[in-house]
């Protein structure tokens, strides 16, 4: 089954997908927004990729707190989650995030990058495919 994760944030949405035979989740890339209310070319780039990878299943980062409550960026997720549904008309389904961010980031320092320019281009793809990771371990797709 072909995958795509998605890590999203009020500047960029983070996507990974899966390889062809489902074993691996491999970051893609980092969607870039100029403006945090406005989702219409991010969602067509979506919309793109899922085109191009054959996409049947979209796994979405659930920003929960620490303590497993949800925050007000879970509230603006799940819009997303509904604005994804409606124009991609793929089931999209939750995956836990904590942590992405903070694993994705040591990744990238043990991985020998250390300029800052260079760790925030790439870590929300990276936590992507850490989304993605976790996501299959746990369904078994």
């Amino acid at each position: 089954m072909r995958l795509m994760a998605l890590d999203y944030g009020f500047a960029t949405v983070g996507v990974a997908v899966n390889d062809e035979l489902g074993i691996a989740a491999m970051p893609l890339e980092t969607i870039v927004r100029k403006n945090k209310n406005k989702l219409r070319k991010t969602l067509a780039r979506i919309e793109n990729i899922i085109h191009e990878r054959k996409t049947e299943l979209i796994v979405l980062g659930k920003p929960l707190n620490m303590d497993g409550s949800e925050g007000d960026m879970v509230k603006s997720c799940s819009e997303f989650k509904e604005m994804l549904e409606k124009r991609c008309r793929l089931p999209v389904v939750w995956q836990d995030e904590r942590l992405s961010s903070r694993e994705a980031r040591e990744i990238l320092v043990a991985g020998g990058i250390k300029e800052r320019h260079e760790i925030k281009k790439n870590i929300d793809s990276i936590a992507a495919a850490i989304i993605l990771k976790e996501y299959m371990a746990i369904s078994g797709k």
